[in-house]
């Protein structure tokens, strides 16, 4: 079953460094939308590919505006 955005808003909820995200110690909050697509994403390839059975993204570094995945593996 595919995740829907409510998903990845509790997902995201949490994340020990929920707050970090928001916004904190002066600085600006992150794209958390951005992150929410990049879940559904992931989801949506891993539907549509049923030969992968695990996707590491390590790190994932979120800005003000966007995301990087710095490295990606998938295990089929």
């Amino acid at each position: 079953m595919p995740l829907e955005r409510r998903d990845t808003e509790e997902m995201i909820a949490e994340i020990k460094g929920h707050e970090i995200l928001k916004g904190s110690r002066g600085e600006a909050p992150k794209d958390i939308e951005a992150i929410k697509n990049l879940l559904l994403k992931i989801s949506q390839l891993a539907l549509g590919n049923p030969e992968i059975n695990e996707i590491d993204l390590n790190p994932v570094f979120v800005f003000d505006k966007g995301l990087q995945v710095v490295d990606a593996r998938m295990i089929l």
